[in-house]
């Protein structure tokens, strides 16, 4: 008795392990931004508090408007703080200070370099 009680323990764990390893990946192309504001704004609410801010956006896809400082391949950077990673390459139409909305999931504040970081973004002309 103890033994199928053990066994169908293993079981259920087992399953639920690997539910929660192989779940379903989030698309945050078509997703709903659960934030839409201009880059301004977000980092104001950064500067002002940013242990708040990094809670309240937390792994969260927001939706952000601002003005291109840095260009690379897969990544740019709005307005010098928020650093924005693609999955894949850049379009070749976009440049330095060009308005831009950016949509991505919010994925940390990093405190030394003073940067707020977003990934899975893509881009839309504002």
């Amino acid at each position: 008795m103890k033994k199928l009680l053990l066994i169908i323990v293993l079981i259920i764990t087992a399953f639920c392990l690997y539910k929660y390893v192989y779940q379903n990946h989030r698309d945050i192309e078509n997703e709903e931004a659960s934030f839409e504001l201009k880059s301004s704004t977000l980092i104001n609410e950064f500067s002002i508090n940013p242990i708040e801010s990094e809670t309240k956006y937390l792994n969260k896809t927001i939706e952000i408007t601002g003005s291109i400082t840095d260009i690379n391949a897969t990544n740019l950077t709005l307005n010098n703080i928020i650093f924005c990673q693609f999955s894949e390459h850049l379009q070749k139409s976009l440049s330095m200070n060009s308005q831009v909305k950016i949509k991505g999931r919010f994925i940390g504040y990093d405190d030394l370099l003073e940067q707020i970081k977003l990934d899975q973004c893509t881009v839309g002309i504002n």
